[in-house]
């Protein structure tokens, strides 16, 4: 896993009529709910700590079949917690903070946070410009590239108690692409 996610940072070398040019990439993540899919550029070079942390757990499949279990039309869809409570974790360790130098934008991605620091396993989607997070030390590790359609249908869905989705919306699988799908 770790050795999976060394090769992800490690530069791509593209040849030019001029000679190298150094190229680096960062990761793609693909989504597949039950709403649609959602694609995530994953800023592992800016914040290792968040990224790594989410992309070690989307490589072991820990994401898969969770839901996002809280949904606040206008402010963010949250998910990635194991119980589906708002209040699990996936071990008990926390996250060191981490500055990030992209702002809580819309479709922006952040790890959720409690007074104790950074989750280490839910993450949000803003879905408005919520940049007043950034001084709470809420840190973007990744920002939605394609699907941002299916984040604000999710970002729609009807909610009761805790702005949990009446219907379950369901992350099936997440797992590392090489890049986004053409548009059908």
């Amino acid at each position: 896993m770790l050795k999976r996610i060394i090769l992800m940072i490690i530069p791509i070398f593209m040849v030019s009529a001029t000679g190298c040019k150094k190229v680096e990439k960062n990761p793609i993540v693909e989504i597949q709910t039950n709403h649609g899919d959602i694609y995530l550029e994953v800023f592992l070079k800016e914040t290792p700590i968040h990224a790594g942390n989410f992309l070690s757990k989307v490589d072991a499949g820990k994401y898969d079949s969770l839901t996002f279990h809280r949904v606040v039309a206008g402010f963010v869809i949250q998910g990635g917690d194991p119980t589906g409570s708002g209040s699990g974790s996936m071990g008990d360790d926390r996250l060191a903070d981490e500055k990030s130098p992209y702002p809580q934008a819309p479709y922006t991605v952040a790890m959720a946070r409690s007074g104790l620091g950074a989750s280490n396993c839910q993450f949000y989607i803003n879905l408005k410009d919520n940049s007043f997070l950034d001084k709470q030390k809420f840190s973007s590790f990744a920002k939605v590239i394609s699907g941002m359609d299916v984040v604000d249908k999710i970002g729609q869905v009807k909610v009761g108690v805790n702005d949990k989705p009446l219907e379950p919306v369901i992350m099936k699988k997440l797992r590392l692409v090489d890049m986004v799908p053409a548009k059908k």
